[in-house]
């Protein structure tokens, strides 16, 4: 799924780690690195900025998602938590790329935007296998 994403982005040579956490695992790295209490969905560690990019170009990043986050939000979605982790994929791959939800009412938008294109494009490949 990942690789079909990097496709639809126009980055088929990208490199990406993909971690599956619980929720005190991502709470930690929230806390470690976003200065933020609790767990949370997914966190992306984008590699793509920085005065070494040269060295690896196609090094995306990191996206670190809590399954156990996923699967209550899934639950309260009326969703499977299959789905819920491709949403979350798309969410945290699409940060690697620069969108930022935070930013602005506009960016949020366009990354909305983007997130619905790419989970169509995926379609019924968007499952997970756990």
């Amino acid at each position: 799924m990942a690789e079909a994403i990097l496709n639809a982005l126009d980055c088929p040579h990208g490199e990406l780690s993909i971690l599956l956490v619980d929720d005190p695992q991502i709470a930690e790295l929230n806390r470690a690195y976003l200065d933020r209490e609790g767990p949370t969905n997914v966190i992306a560690f984008p590699m793509r900025a920085g005065p070494f990019v040269n060295i690896t170009p196609h090094l995306l990043g990191d996206v670190v998602i809590s399954v156990e986050t996923a699967l209550k939000e899934g639950q309260e979605a009326g969703i499977s938590v299959e789905k819920r982790l491709s949403q979350l994929l798309v969410h945290g791959i699409l940060h690697l790329f620069g969108y930022d939800h935070e930013q602005t009412p506009m960016e949020a938008l366009r990354m909305e935007q983007k997130s619905a294109d790419l989970l169509s494009l995926l379609g019924d490949t968007a499952d997970w296998t756990i």
